[in-house]
């Protein structure tokens, strides 16, 4: 179990019997340290073998995603119950689910009939309602003008009355027009083309009658709630009829018969509110009789949900293997860690008694020049640094793996840019509650900003502690320096300190014992110091961090046995990178520790422009002049020792390793065939000189470049760190400090309310994601470059525990 490199891995045959095979693949399964290798990659789908049994899963899985969606429908979750004792066979599990979906359709199919019933019941009496008023009313009004006409009549008695009633006595009955009408309900949104396509549809002769429904009413047919009016229709004749029933099929207007007889419309009302109230006692009695359904389902759906997710990944593994020449075994190929061949070879015996099988499963170890998949045992801590790593790139087979380094130098780097204790404390209580309550949200679903602050909650718990430990030696609580490991070094001239603004402060005690005097806060000098401070900083830490991954790059060339990179590889590049950025990292502490003046940057120009002037005042020790020289004629020496010697040397192995490889025997001259696949080898193996010196030209003009490109983006250290102090101190001196002096509670209350805003908004979600990614930079490019390939590929063994939610 080394995280520095990952896990030794072998490729493993196994040959199983037929009839243990489903067995070992779910015990294999249930282990999951065994990644399988499709050996009928040349098979489509459909042409393996199990095909009709990963068939089958399907349809199962589908019937139980409709049981999910109906339960979702009914508001009934599944039950987080989960037992795993009564494990119920494949073929019984089919045969349940078929049943149950059948009676769950039938039901659905029953309820949607009644419903419907239900709905057309309450559109018509809503018509019943509606068109006895239209009628009632129209009768009340009719009757009262008809005594109006007589009383006028009568009170007028002209000449042309009696002449009048005796026509309309001689009138004959038969000869009347008699006016038919239909009913029903039309969706209010239609209702105006309704009536104009009538009127021009009959030209005219029809008299139409709507009224609003103040409640939406649901729809029988479609089932949604629709705001509708009733409407009836006065018209005369047969062909009328006809388009007037044609245009309501049209607009979707349902149709419903009334008579206009009061009598008969009171029965009517009368039977259908009886209807309605068996109807919803029948539909209420159905929906009880679902949901006890769906609720039986729902205690055994997640149980049943893994065995078909669980049997389906068998039976895709199981298309994996191959038949041997009997027909009566299936052979595995697969790689697993050298560790786990005790408990896999458990896992086959096993499943050979527990399958009755008379022969046991063979477990043998293939040797290969294949690549293994890398693989790294992690726990709930150290895989999310893991994950930072292969983001970048998976590990190599058995190099070195820098997720080791990570767990301590992104989080010191990232503090190096946010230091500041009370910034760090209140990460810290952030992420101690993800920390705390990590087995609730483990087991919920969260949002993708939550989901992701919760897999890093350890990242983020070692940026939070190594941010206060930055933060106490920046001597900075939210910009405000405290005096907690004793009292400042620096004192006043005089007790009235009028002259400290001026004169300044004077060493009256000893050096302050950790991080930053807090006497520098707040004064003329605070900035340039610190700038100082910060920037050479960020030098010494970028130059030991590159050269921490050069040093790694030589423990990958010994253990895979590679000379020519530590010879013409490691050494060209430590005595290149230390000769110019090793040497400026030794100026500084020699600087630092004496206390002396000189201009490091002269030093530095000078040192390439005119190495053989003298220092002067800007000479830090004794023979520096002879050092430096010594230095650049080794930095340049290093970079044609980079860049020359090894394409000749791998050119020079290449000619020894296949030497004597031309000559081919005589009788295979006469063979066409082997001569071309004679040839094809060589073209395979033939060594290209000048792919590999352009390789090494670009490898050695990149180390070069970026030796001073990489040096120079460690400065982002120093000014993160600079950018979040100063924006710290604005939120605290132009808002808190500004609202504190009015004296007044409502300013102050605004105050603080915008500081903590500003603090929290900027300084700890931005400035965090901010530093966050400048860190993820420094050790993807700065530091990864200098050894880590990243070329390999994940070790996916089969295992139960990563089936996932949809397995299509």
């Amino acid at each position: 179990m080394d995280l520095l490199r990952s896990e030794p891995m072998q490729l493993v045959q196994l040959i199983i019997p037929i009839e243990s095979a489903h067995c070992t693949i779910s015990y294999l399964g249930d282990l999951g340290l065994f990644q399988f290798k499709d050996l009928n990659a040349e098979k489509s789908p459909f042409q393996r073998t199990y095909a009709a049994q990963i068939k089958r899963c399907g349809e199962m899985a589908r019937k139980l995603r409709f049981f999910r969606e109906q339960m979702k429908k009914a508001g009934l979750p599944p039950s987080t119950r989960f037992n795993r004792s009564n494990d119920i066979d494949l073929d019984n599990l089919e045969v349940k689910l078929g049943e149950l979906e059948a009676e769950l359709l039938e039901i659905n199919a029953n309820n949607e009939k009644l419903q419907r019933s239900h709905n057309e019941l309450l559109e018509y009496k809503l018509v019943l309602q509606k068109a006895g008023e239209f009628f009632h009313s129209a009768q009340s009004n009719a009757a009262a003008q008809h005594g109006e006409l007589e009383v006028q009549h009568i009170a007028e008695g002209s000449i042309d009355s009696p002449l009048l009633l005796e026509q309309e006595m001689i009138t004959d009955p038969s000869k009347q027009v008699k006016l038919g009408f239909v009913s029903g309900l039309v969706p209010r949104e239609k209702s105006m083309a309704f009536e104009r396509i009538l009127f021009r549809a009959t030209r005219g002769n029809v008299f139409l009658k709507q009224a609003v429904v103040e409640d939406s009413v649901i729809d029988p047919m479609s089932g949604e709630k629709v705001e509708k009016n009733v409407f009836v229709i006065f018209y005369s004749g047969e062909r009328a009829k006809n388009k007037i029933l044609k245009i309501c099929e049209a607009f979707g207007a349902n149709c419903y018969p009334f008579a206009d007889d009061l009598g008969k419309q009171f029965q009517m009302i009368t039977e259908v509110s009886g209807r309605l109230l068996e109807l919803k006692t029948t539909i209420d009695a159905g929906l009880l009789h679902r949901n006890n359904l769906l609720q039986t389902i729902g205690y055994e759906y997640e149980q049943w949900n893994l065995q078909v997710k669980k049997e389906k990944s068998i039976y895709h593994t199981l298309n994996m293997l191959s038949f041997d020449v009997t027909k009566k075994c299936l052979v595995a190929e697969g790689w697993c860690p050298v560790f786990a061949t005790n408990q896999i070879q458990n896992a086959l015996q096993q499943a050979t008694f527990d399958s009755n099988s008379q022969v046991g499963a063979i477990f043998q170890v293939l040797h290969t020049k294949e690549s293994p998949p890398t693989y790294f045992c992690t726990n709930k801590f150290t895989s999310s640094f893991q994950e930072i790593v292969d983001a970048y790139g998976v590990a190599k087979y058995q190099e070195v793996n820098p997720g080791v380094f990570t767990i301590i130098t992104f989080p010191f780097l990232f503090a190096v840019m946010f230091g500041d204790w009370g910034h760090g404390i209140c990460l810290l209580l952030a992420t101690l509650y993800f920390i705390i309550r990590e087995k609730k949200f483990s087991s919920q679903k969260l949002g993708d900003i939550t989901e992701m602050t919760f897999g890093g909650r350890y990242v983020i718990l070692m940026m939070a502690l190594f941010s206060i430990y930055t933060g106490l030696i920046y001597n900075e609580f939210f910009s405000v320096p405290f005096e907690l490991f004793g009292l400042s070094a620096y004192g006043c001239r005089d007790p009235s300190c009028s002259d400290a603004s001026t004169v300044g402060l004077i060493k009256v005690r000893d050096t302050y014992p950790f991080g930053v005097d807090p006497k520098w806060h707040g004064t003329r000098s605070e900035l340039p110091y610190l700038n100082s401070l910060k920037m050479k900083m960020s030098i010494l830490l970028g130059v030991a961090q590159m050269n921490l991954g050069i040093i790694l790059s030589y423990f990958n060339a010994r253990f895979f046995g590679d000379d020519l990179n530590i010879r013409y590889q490691f050494i060209p590049q430590m005595i290149f990178l230390n000769s110019l950025f090793g040497y400026l990292s030794l100026l500084i502490i020699v600087k630092w520790c004496t206390g002396s003046q000189a201009d490091l940057y002269h030093v530095m120009i000078y040192m390439f422009l005119s190495p053989t002037d003298d220092l002067g005042e800007n000479q830090l020790f004794v023979g520096q002049k002879f050092l430096q020289i010594v230095l650049l004629l080794l930095a340049l020496v290093a970079v044609p020792w980079m860049l020359f010697p090894k394409p000749f040397l791998l050119k020079k192995q290449h000619q020894e390793r296949h030497k004597g490889q031309s000559y081919a025997l005589l009788h295979s001259i006469d063979d066409p065939l082997e001569m071309e696949s004679h040839h094809d080898y060589h073209d395979h193996e033939e060594f290209d000189f000048s792919e590999v010196f352009v390789h090494q030209l670009i490898h050695s003009i990149e180390f070069v470049l970026g030796a001073v490109s990489n040096t120079a983006s460690y400065l982002r250290l120093w000014a993160l760190s600079l950018a979040h102090s100063e924006l710290s101190s604005v939120f605290y001196d132009k808002v808190l400090l500004l609202a504190w002096g009015f004296n007044n509670v409502i300013v102050l209350i605004i105050g603080i309310v915008v500081f903590i805003c500003a603090t929290v908004g900027v300084l700890l979600l931005m400035e965090t994601l901010s530093a966050f990614l400048h860190a993820l930079r420094l050790h993807w490019v700065e530091f990864q470059n200098k050894f880590y390939g990243g070329d390999g590929y994940k070790f996916l063994p089969f295992s139960f525990a990563l089936v996932s939610e949809e397995d299509e």
